[in-house]
């Protein structure tokens, strides 16, 4: 059976590549709204933390109608940290479309999603993106997506892929770059006739893969896949099992199916080859598992994600402050949650830590391990973290650790500045070339090494500079290196800040605190550029006389305070601290509250170095 009613697409590129714009183009020339509705930008990202940082973080479904056509269509992350996502949903479409910048190019995570794509033999439809900008090189990037394709080891047939001409913004597209373009039309068209439509044995035994899992409070967990054999039905009964695990399957009903119609889900009494569906009643179902017909049982073999690359310990917060801004604060609750992370993202991993009140959680990166803690800290969570430690690996004898590639693309004045930084961390330039009036510059460097770089980059380079990341292998250990060239400012007691104490601590450093905040002994209110970290009484109040002093009325100036965020936080903290994250508060701490006993352990640990 051929449904050529119907086509499942995937859409991947790069960060801000213009994915899920495109997506708001095609729904709306697809029927979903009305024409006098009222709709967002970026509809498809509904999360809130999507919404706040303008990326996508979780892969999403819906469906759009072109002529007598249903195309499911998967809109996916485009950062690095979440390209287990992507990998997932792949093997949930019949093809995929390649989205490029016209004045960006081809960037690392266009090359990480294409490459996964071409190995799974999909076929791909390219669209340059964003052809309407100052700075588009049309013709540039064509060559530089084709030359992409050739590296990738891409077959005749993959090589000879269309190549669709876009502006997701303004809905418009077209088979020439130099064509008047009205809609997306030709997209639309290239879709039908270059995505193969799905096929299969519609009078076999149910078979269907699990691709992703959502969560409703009222009907439990959801799982969320496309049907290969069979059909499915509402009340039937199906075996759930895994191809890890052949010969235990557990049974289950379905209790309710649903197909996704635009951004809702319909409900519906049966489906067949090819639909996409979402189905409840079974419980502890989880990404990869398959559903099979109770009296032939046949898994599927699920995708292998990348490993994550990076590990921190979550633990119970034991500050002070502790319980106070919190809701859920045992062990209990953080080990239920985050076992509970892991049904649903494959590219996480979760492990009892040394003791009953550590986790051990390991990501693909600093972005994805914060977004994590921002979502339980949200969801009322209170939690401490340590400093993010690389997984090393030992090969044929050999310790390893997690090498990244880096692309710089940053105004010419800057280039040196950058150099310079990127050595002081063991960067090996592998790349230089000047586009325009800016340079392009690739490096390889370990991941350690550029654990709170960021930042420096940023004001190195006046908010102007443009880094990416990928990661690209796994290389011999180069050695220590110097995580932070700063020190902390250290509350020396315990509570509240007043205006004279900051002020005479703000000359020593950049301050994290403000006046009347609540604070604690061993608490991090501010970076000391020395690297040493020095106690300050921020609570300290001015010494009153019946003596009238010269300096008695003037004002008190405070300089604006510095408010981390948690990746910010992960970057800057050094292996004797911690993050303290509640609801309300983010603070940094240092493991050892106590300024005497934080000193002595400081110097027994001098003195066994010796």
């Amino acid at each position: 059976m051929v449904r050529e009613d119907l086509r499942n697409v995937a859409i991947i590129a790069h960060v801000d590549h213009g994915k899920t714009t495109l997506v708001d183009g095609l729904l709306k020339q697809g029927g979903i709204f009305r024409d006098n509705q009222e709709t967002q930008v970026c509809v498809m990202d509904s999360n809130a933390l999507e919404r706040e940082r303008g990326i996508t973080i979780l892969a999403k479904n819906t469906a759009v109608h072109y002529k007598d056509t249903k195309i499911n269509i998967i809109d996916t992350p485009g950062h690095a940290d979440f390209g287990g996502e992507v990998e997932r949903i792949l093997k949930m479409v019949n093809g995929v479309v390649l989205l490029v910048d016209a004045a960006e190019g081809p960037m690392p995570q266009t090359r990480f999603v294409l490459q996964k794509a071409l190995e799974m033999n999909h076929p791909v439809i390219i669209v340059i993106n964003k052809i309407d900008k100052p700075d588009a090189r049309l013709d540039e990037v064509g060559d530089e997506v084709l030359e992409l394709f050739l590296e990738l080891g891409a077959s005749d047939e993959q090589l000879d892929s269309p190549m669709i001409w876009c502006s997701g913004r303004a809905g418009t597209a077209a088979y020439n770059p130099h064509d008047e373009a009205t809609d997306l039309k030709p997209l639309f068209e290239t879709i039908l006739s270059y995505i193969p439509a799905p096929e299969g044995d519609e009078t076999g035994d149910l078979q269907m893969l699990v691709s992703s899992i959502d969560y409703n409070d009222y009907v439990g967990r959801i799982a969320i896949g496309r049907i290969e054999r069979g059909v499915i039905n509402v009340g039937q009964e199906i075996a759930v099992c895994n191809y890890h695990t052949p010969d235990k399957s557990k049974r289950a009903r379905v209790q309710a199916l649903y197909q996704i119609d635009g951004l809702r889900r319909v409900p519906v009494e049966t489906a067949t080859v090819g639909d996409i569906i979402c189905f409840s009643g079974c419980e502890d179902i989880t990404i990869g598992d398959t559903i099979c017909k109770t009296d032939h049982v046949e898994p599927l073999e699920f995708v292998k994600v990348s490993e994550p690359t990076l590990e921190m310990t979550i633990s119970v917060n034991d500050s002070p402050f502790a319980g106070k801004e919190g809701k859920y604060v045992t062990s209990r609750h953080l080990r239920e949650r985050l076992y509970k992370e892991l049904l649903k993202d494959v590219s996480l991993r979760v492990s009892d830590g040394e003791s009953a009140n550590q986790f051990q959680v390991c990501g693909r990166g600093e972005m994805h391990l914060s977004i994590l803690v921002e979502t339980m800290r949200r969801e009322g969570y209170e939690m401490a973290l340590s400093t993010p430690h690389v997984i090393m690996k030992e090969i044929d004898g050999v310790l390893c650790e997690p090498v990244e590639r880096v692309y710089i693309d940053v105004p010419e004045e800057f280039s040196g500045t950058v150099i310079e930084k990127m050595g002081q961390r063991k960067g090996n330039l592998t790349d230089m070339q000047k586009r325009n009036e800016r340079m392009h510059i690739e490096y390889e460097i370990p991941t350690r090494c550029l654990f709170g770089y960021r930042s420096d980059f940023m004001t190195d380079t006046r908010g102007e500079g443009i880094m990416n990341t990928m990661f690209d292998s796994y290389q011999p250990y180069c050695g220590e290196i110097v995580r932070r060239f700063t020190g902390s400012l250290i509350a020396s007691e315990t509570g509240e800040s007043t205006s004279y104490g900051v002020f005479n601590a703000q000359d020593r450093g950049i301050m994290f605190i403000s006046n009347q905040v609540d604070v604690y002994e061993g608490m991090i209110v501010g970076e000391c550029p020395k690297v040493e970290d020095i106690a300050v009484n921020v609570c300290k109040k001015k010494h009153l006389t019946a003596i009238r002093s010269t300096g008695a009325d003037e004002a008190l100036t405070l300089v604006p305070a510095k408010i981390m965020s948690i990746e910010e936080a992960m970057e800057f903290i050094a292996d004797d601290e911690l993050i303290e994250v509640t609801p309300k508060n983010i603070r940094l701490r240092k493991r050892i509250l106590d300024n005497s006993l934080r000193l002595k352990a400081a110097a027994a640990i001098k003195a066994q170095k010796k």
